[in-house]
């Protein structure tokens, strides 16, 4: 009944479409296998795209070749780029969606790839052999064979939804939860936990009383996700501030004693920056309100998400308070917020192209891996399916670094802290945030999508225009004058001294206060250069400029980390055996087997004195290795290293015994180069 195919992609979320995209467009052999697929590409919680951090990753998604930026300027109702009144680094683009259009606009996206397959069922298995996958099991009975499997679960593993005291399994509000994989994967060896996630309850936007509500617009002229020319809105939908009462607090504070927050029901942790508005009246006791927003669900309903009113609290404490909240004191609520506990896997157990460490050719994506948000997961989606394909081609896998991208940041993150909460995406997480601007992510990124065979002719044409236009630009603020006369009023007007010779506009416009359309109100033959290139090839060109010193400080910065990151460490290194190491980072380290000096760093717990300790000792050649042993993987023989990865030995016992792991799961770690087994 089933071929074999070369890749399978489980679930079909956020994740797994971009998956089950990039590899059934790069040529091979795809099938997506959903519980429902009415349900592709769910927005179960918010009907949005982006926002601080995370708009720079959809850019980047797009650049990539992904379908996640497309797919948002499709379905868009509105569009807003956060953090103007900040520096570039910080602008973030967001989008508000259509829930219903964003799905069939995702399913009609991967109809469209010939080789894509899909299938409706549940996987409750993996086929194993010699630690490597070869396909799945169904709850329908069937084994269907594949070369590679990746993992895209999100919320579904062993999920529990809770509201108040009721307690029911699921994986999404009327949908059933999975089972099968969490137990398989940790007979394994695999280290899972649980977290929670929460969503708010939706509202009749019939019942609202917008006047007593402030009006949110969006930008005009609304502007792109995608580098390519998405079909923009005529009109956009409003969103409306309002903000919770003393009432309401006094009213959600009555539930709390059924609170499955409260009352210890729920055993997973939540997100910290997205707490529900229980959380928050614990935490800011004092606040006597908190602002909600509310937002649109699409052009054809009057469903309405409440943000920030995300709760797990009993039904009817939820309607009683929102009743107390300005505009909504005759609402009707649609369904009730709920949380949900789910099953993940600690990320610390991935190689950074996001191949588990455990399994040969299983690859793990989104929230599987303790992520939140649809664009964490997305971004991994497509980044685990382009190295499902590096891999099938038997080609070095794609492990985008710090410097290069925020998916390198999120990645790179995951693999090397693991996670003890539901992580998410911020601009502070980036040290070079600076050149990870939402502006110039394709020219960061488009060209490795060219060698991919993902990129468009009208993607590498639109990188070749903001090149030209920074060269262009360039030029001319380095050529052309401007006499005082011609500027010092604009110059005053700004806040700046004026000038009292004549002055190239290069000068002038590294002044903070001076912007480019102050140049070209001054100088209109600089307008006129520059008419040819597209305001997106400009944008970028300015900022460029205009932060360059900046830029070129970071530059300098990622060499000199780049000299820890190009010294590899095997990973069949005995750090038990090196002397001068803490205990914490002979544990750490010998459980995380970095790759390089510079991810070992970024290790909580390996201090730059054990980073020193390591480079003196890979220096002088006294670097210990586990003995090797023989072992046999895909049919051929090859040499790899039986590692104990927590356990020190017994001379190195200094800890207490209650600070001692006890769990030696004695699995094999390939010790070759990364797909090259």
């Amino acid at each position: 009944m089933f071929p074999e195919y070369d890749v399978i992609v489980v679930g079909g979320g956020h994740a797994g479409c971009e998956a089950a995209a990039v590899c059934a467009r790069l040529g091979h052999r795809t099938l997506l296998i959903t519980m429902d697929l009415t349900r592709i590409a769910q927005m179960s919680c918010n009907p949005a795209m982006g926002g601080i951090a995370k708009g720079q990753i959809v850019r980047e998604i797009d650049a990539l070749g992904g379908f996640s930026g497309i797919v948002s300027d499709i379905s868009m109702v509105q569009f807003h780029m956060l953090n103007r009144s900040k520096g570039p680094a910080m602008w973030s683009p967001r989008t508000q969606n259509d829930r219903m259009l964003f799905s069939q606009t995702w399913r009609q996206q991967l109809e469209a790839i010939p080789t894509l397959d899909f299938w409706q069922d549940m996987v409750v298995g993996l086929l194993i052999r010699d630690k490597t996958v070869y396909g799945v099991k169904t709850r329908m009975g069937y084994e269907i064979h594949s070369k590679i499997v990746i993992l895209t679960t999100g919320t579904f593993l062993n999920g529990v939804i809770h509201i108040g005291e009721k307690q029911f399994r699921g994986g999404r509000i009327g949908e059933p939860h999975s089972w099968g994989l969490t137990e398989q994967l940790r007979e394994l060896g695999f280290e899972t936990s649980r977290l929670k996630t929460g969503t708010p309850p939706r509202i009749d936007g019939r019942t609202v009383d917008f006047s007593q509500m402030e009006e949110q617009k969006g930008d005009d002229p609304p502007r792109r996700f995608s580098h390519l020319k998405t079909p923009l809105p005529n009109k956009q939908l409003s969103c409306w501030l309002t903000a919770t009462t003393p009432r309401t607090h006094a009213i959600l504070k009555e539930g709390f004693d059924r609170s499955p927050l409260f009352t210890g029901r729920i055993k997973g942790l939540g997100p910290r920056y997205c707490p529900s508005i229980e959380d928050k009246l614990v935490r800011f006791p004092d606040k006597p309100s908190h602002q909600l927003f509310l937002e649109p669900e699409g052009w054809r309903t009057t469903e309405m998400y409440l943000n920030g009113f995300s709760t797990s609290l009993p039904a009817e404490i939820q309607f009683r308070a929102l009743r107390t909240i300005p505009g909504l004191e005759n609402a009707k609520m649609l369904r009730p917020g709920y949380a949900i506990e789910y099953d993940f896997f600690q990320p610390t157990q991935l190689h950074p192209w996001l191949e588990t460490i455990y399994v040969r050719n299983l690859f793990f994506a989104g929230q599987i891996n303790g992520t939140t948000g649809y664009e964490e997961a997305a971004c991994q989606g497509l980044i685990a399916g382009i190295n499902a394909h590096l891999r099938l081609r038997d080609e070095e896998p794609l492990v985008l670094t710090r410097a290069q991208a925020y998916i390198g940041v999120l990645i790179d993150d995951l693999v090397t802290k693991g996670v003890d909460e539901p992580y998410r995406m911020f601009t502070s997480r980036s040290e070079y945030r600076l050149m990870l601007r939402q502006d110039n992510a394709d020219v960061r990124l488009t060209p490795i999508a060219a060698k991919l065979g993902l990129a468009e002719p009208e993607r590498i044409e639109g990188v070749r225009q903001k090149q030209e236009a920074l060269r262009t630009l360039r030029h001319l603020l380095e050529t052309i004058s401007v006499e005082p006369a011609e500027i010092n009023q604009l110059l005053e007007a700004a806040g700046t001294s004026p000038i009292r010779q004549k002055t190239r506009l290069i000068r002038l416009f590294h002044r903070p206060e001076v912007d480019l359309d102050l140049l070209m109100q001054a100088k209109p033959s600089l307008r006129e250069q520059l008419r040819p290139f597209p305001p997106e090839a400009i944008e970028y060109a300015w900022i460029e400029l205009k932060y360059e010193p900046y830029i070129q400080k970071d530059r300098e910065r990622i060499a000199r980390m780049n000299q820890l990151e190009d010294i590899p460490l095997r990973p069949d290194i005995d750090y038990w055996q090196i002397p001068n190491l803490s205990y914490e980072a002979r544990e750490k380290l010998s459980r995380i087997r970095p790759r390089t000096l510079g991810q070992a760093s970024r290790i909580p717990g390996v201090s730059p004195a054990d980073i020193m300790t390591l480079l003196i000792a890979l220096r002088q050649g006294r670097i210990p290795h586990h003995p090797p042993s023989a072992s046999t993987t895909n049919g051929s023989s090859q040499t790899a290293t039986t590692l104990n990865h927590t356990n020190p030995p017994a001379h190195i016992h200094s800890a207490t015994a209650e600070e001692e792991d006890e769990d030696d799961i004695g699995l094999t770690r390939c010790g070759c180069q990364p797909f090259r087994c």
